[in-house]
């Protein structure tokens, strides 16, 4: 076989495709991307990597574009990966596969593509999922689940830590400060929180006996159709931080949902979690996440 002529003839045959047919131009650029892969694999085996810089120094002459060294290198190590994911997925671009190519579990790269499929997700998007490390911030069993694609619970689906993002990293604040740093940019918070979060209220009133008490953030998830209490901690999680928010959770199940709804969830964003007193909180719907500012 003359690899050459083959990888030079694939990448005419894409440009001409792309001219042609717009629409589909990414899928068969993914597709010939992972046939010049697997050809300069065998061609790297048979006469050495150095081959490699040769054939873009030619191919560049060539087809008068440049085709860098670095490029092909990235196109084998594509096939490289993308022969052990169990599919080629025919909804991500060559960008998309590009973020992934710097991750070296073929898992996380798996649990991407389904991200990707399964949300649409652009590429700025994957980029910063990838940069967040958002794989490594679900369990094992709830990445298991969205790998198999399988429908996990909501509170499996809140990441721990959570990212905040903030120009305060680096200073003390108040629970009132936290609480206006995720509200100067609630759609990101709700993202980071996972899919369908809406927002439905700050410093939410309710009424317990003749006192007024305060619900830090309320949400709505509308995929799994219960509200969200959130209460924010500056501290480490503490055993009254549980039955403060068990009180508003169930406040809001006996005075704002429906028979149609399913019960509120609470979950107690903290400075630093404690394992220990999650071990004996008997209520399930109640989670603790450590935040960070980033």
């Amino acid at each position: 076989m003359n690899y050459y002529n083959e990888i030079k003839t694939k990448l005419i045959e894409n440009e001409n495709y792309a001219r042609i047919k717009d629409y589909s131009k990414e899928r068969y650029k993914v597709q010939t991307y992972y046939e010049i892969g697997k050809i300069l694999s065998e061609a790297g085996t048979k006469y050495g990597e150095a081959v490699i810089k040769e054939y873009a120094k030619q191919l560049s002459v060539d087809l008068n574009k440049k085709y860098t060294t670095s490029l092909l290198y990235k196109i084998k190590q594509f096939y490289n990966i993308i022969s052990k994911v169990p599919t080629l997925s025919g909804k991500l671009s060559w960008s998309h596969w590009y973020e992934m190519l710097s991750i070296k579990n073929i898992e996380e790269i798996t649990y991407y593509v389904v991200q990707c499929e399964m949300n649409n997700l652009d590429v700025r998007t994957l980029r910063k999922k990838i940069k967040s490390k958002e794989y490594g911030r679900l369990d094992e069993t709830t990445k298991l689940k969205l790998i198999n694609q399988e429908q996990p619970t909501i509170q499996e689906l809140i990441k721990n830590p959570i990212i905040i993002h903030s120009n305060k990293k680096n200073t003390k604040i108040s629970e009132k400060d936290l609480q206006n740093i995720i509200l100067e940019n609630i759609p990101t918070f709700l993202k980071e929180l996972g899919n369908k979060f809406s927002f439905v209220d700050n410093e939410f009133k309710i009424k317990l006996g003749d006192r007024y008490n305060y619900i830090d953030i309320l949400l709505y998830n509308i995929e799994y159709n219960c509200y969200v209490v959130i209460e924010l901690k500056v501290t480490e999680l503490k055993k009254e931080h549980i039955g403060q928010i068990q009180t508003y959770m169930n406040y809001i199940d006996t005075n704002l949902k429906t028979i149609n709804q399913d019960k509120t969830i609470g979950i107690i964003i903290c400075k630093k979690d404690n394992q220990f007193i999650m071990q004996y909180c008997s209520d399930t719907r109640i989670l603790s996440r450590e935040y960070i500012l980033n």
